[in-house]
């Protein structure tokens, strides 16, 4: 069950984020340029656009941390609004628990409060006062259930665990924990905060794919406005209804999900390529005639022309520059030769560290030619599998296959493998000694490098930069198998995109570790799924994977359903053979309690009433009529029960 308390916040949803005609630039460099948007409440907007374009730059003008230079924004109070930084401000000295839960201090001050007046009214002899005392307690009190006080602490440890944090975590001192891990417990604060308007910057770095799932699901379920920056393209096909993309300082939008905009800019790109070839024909032709007629018979219709041309140029009417088409050049494996048979098998491997079993009994094979991935939750052992695949590590038990003949390029989550102080041509000219400076910079091209961008140190670029200069030294090896640790980290979309297109045509073998599920469903066609309680291969890609998930939850459902339905024929045969019991009344069966014990009795019902109702705002029930249907029958069935002991309650106070 997702936590959904404190619904009182939504009373004063935000209608609307308006940024208008905003200009924002450091030193020369415009980042933003006139832009006007409007977020709005109900609605999930993803906002995508490659490293540097002014993502988190918009955020920062959206909360006032900066201001536009010229523009405005408004709409939003600062108090509805929840900003999910990459940079997470957490007190180093507080215990995880101490510091998530702080969210819940005006609570906790309230339910201090309610604790003050209830030994106030036992103590006070004046009726008046007491009357008074009441009234402000039962006030106090019904706030402080609305804001989800009673479910306090149930929430904090729901969110915790579903972030991928375990019990032991929660005493962990914040300066102690990992930079990830701080990040996830800044998103684990924000979330419990339930502000009305949410502004999310990567939100999923960092988590494994079950805090991704979690993530998702409380997304959807959220009652508010929603704005995440993300390389995550499955959360934004499955969440966002609109995608506003950031490029060259300008926006524009695109409505509905991720795949929806990435093939309009698609076709986008074509018709712009296509009318590029157009335009510059025209304008070819047209420079032809002018310079051949300048000097002659037909001067003035060449100066006439002349004018009307750089007219049209001055007006920007013709695709004249090549850096507006998107790059097409490919990442290139036509040199790996292809290799039948069996690349290797895993034989019943395990593997365990310090009397934790990571993965018991491991078996498969992977084929010549095969995509074969592997994902699951943080610490089940997925880079310790590729490194006993690739004899770093030994197994404890078990033994792995492999056809030593076939050349390895390894992808490893680490980047010491570049030298900072060369340039990007001088580390790519490393694995290409013989090739030209053009040469490279063409290739370069393949991995979004341009321009004057190959002459930067590596020290100077991000880890995205850097992450895409080991995969074109990796693939310039021209290996036969591939083995790749979570090769998408640190990528932007494009450069994403670009990885995935060179890995479908790539010839030989992948194996990949990934958490990306939009990456496992294009390049994968087979997938292992390492859980703490086993370890299961799928021959689909992540799709597929979720597809088996829910007809098994349906299969099992069904049976169960089946065998409840079986117990509750074989009750009404039994009673049929009975005699018809003699009339009573519903509340006879509860005539041997106390008043105490059926007092206690409307209270657990109670409970279990407000937990199952509850239950409705799990975004996973709104596309399940059939599980709406059960709960509800169960709320019914309780309400029936609920009303029951409590007409009993009230004839027995009646008779005392």
């Amino acid at each position: 069950m997702l936590y959904r308390a404190r619904n009182f916040a939504y009373d004063r949803l935000v209608a609307s984020i308006i940024i208008n005609n905003v200009v924002k630039q450091f030193g020369t460099q415009v980042v933003l340029r006139d832009v006007s948007l409007e977020f709005r409440d109900n609605e999930t907007t993803g906002l995508v656009g490659i490293n540097g374009s002014g993502k988190t730059t918009l955020f920062r003008l959206i909360t006032g941390e900066l201001k536009p230079d010229t523009g405005t924004t408004s709409g939003g109070r600062l108090a509805d609004i929840a900003y999910m930084t990459q940079e997470p401000n957490l007190s180093p000295d507080r215990t995880l628990v101490d510091e998530v839960g702080s969210v819940f201090d005006d609570l906790l001050a309230m339910e201090r409060r309610v604790h003050s007046l209830s030994d106030e009214i036992a103590a006070c002899r004046d009726d008046g006062q007491q009357r008074n005392l009441l009234a402000t307690y039962d006030r106090l009190n019904e706030q402080f259930v609305a804001m989800g006080g009673h479910s306090m602490s149930a929430s904090l440890d729901e969110v915790l665990s579903g972030l991928g944090f375990s019990a032991a975590d929660h005493a962990m001192p914040i300066g102690l924990l990992s930079g990830g891990q701080k990040c996830r417990a800044a998103l684990a604060k924000m979330l419990l905060a339930q502000k009305p308007f949410l502004l999310l910057d990567e939100p999923t770095n960092h988590l494994d794919i079950d805090a991704i799932g979690y993530l998702e699901r409380y997304l959807a379920g959220h009652r508010g406005g929603v704005v995440v920056i993300s390389h995550d393209r499955y959360l934004l096909d499955r969440l966002c209804d609109r995608i506003v993309e950031i490029e060259h300082g300008s926006t524009a939008t695109y409505p509905g999900s991720y795949s929806n905009f990435a093939e309009i800019k698609k076709r986008q790109a074509l018709t712009l390529e296509r009318q590029y070839v157009k335009d510059m024909a025209f304008v070819k032709k047209e420079q032809q005639f002018i310079d051949q007629h300048i000097a002659g018979q037909r001067t003035k219709e060449a100066q006439g022309r002349r004018k009307r041309l750089e007219r049209r140029l001055s007006r920007d009417e013709f695709v004249t520059d090549q850096a507006r088409l998107s790059r097409t050049t490919k990442m290139n494996f036509d040199t790996v030769q292809a290799r039948g048979g069996t690349v290797l098998s895993c034989d019943h491997v395990s593997k365990s560290y310090d009397a934790k079993d990571l993965f018991k009994e491991l078996a498969f094979q992977v084929q010549a030619g095969e995509r074969f991935g592997i994902t699951g939750p943080n610490g089940t052992g997925k880079t310790t599998l590729l490194r006993i695949l690739l004899d770093e590590i030994e197994a404890d038990k078990g033994s792995v296959t492999f056809d030593r003949a076939i050349t390895i390029g390894y992808y490893s989550q680490e980047n010491n493998d570049l030298d900072l102080s060369r340039t990007v041509l001088e580390e790519v000219r490393t694995a290409r000694k013989e090739w030209s400076e053009q040469q490279i910079r063409s290739y370069l091209g393949g991995f979004l490098f341009s321009g004057d961008d190959v002459f930067k140190t590596l020290g100077s670029i991000s880890g995205g930069e850097q992450s895409r200069v080991r995969l074109a030294k990796l693939i310039l090896q021209q290996p036969e198998l591939l083995v790749l640790d979570e090769p998408t980290n640190h990528l932007d979309i494009p450069s994403r995109e670009r990885l995935e297109e060179a890995l479908v045509d790539f010839p030989g073998t992948i194996i990949t570790v990934s958490h990306d599920r939009y990456f496992l469903d294009r390049v994968v066609d087979r997938l292992l799924v390492l859980r703490p309680e086993d370890g299961v291969v799928y021959n689909g890609n992540y799709s597929f994977y979720m597809e088996s998930l829910e007809a098994r939850r349906k299969a099992q459902g069904a049976a169960a359903e089946s065998a409840e339905t079986k117990t509750a024929k074989r009750k009404r045969r039994k009673q049929d053979k009975q005699s018809p019991p003699r009339e009573k009344s519903p509340t006879s069966a509860y005539n041997h309690l106390s008043v105490d014990e059926l007092e206690e009795m409307v209270v657990e019902r109670e409970t279990e009433l407000a937990i199952l109702q509850e239950g409705f705002g799990d975004p996973t029930l709104m596309k399940d009529p059939e599980a709406q249907a059960e709960l509800q029958e169960k709320i019914d069935m309780l309400s029936s029960e609920l009303s029951i002991i409590d007409t009993a309650w009230h004839e027995r106070v009646d008779e005392a």
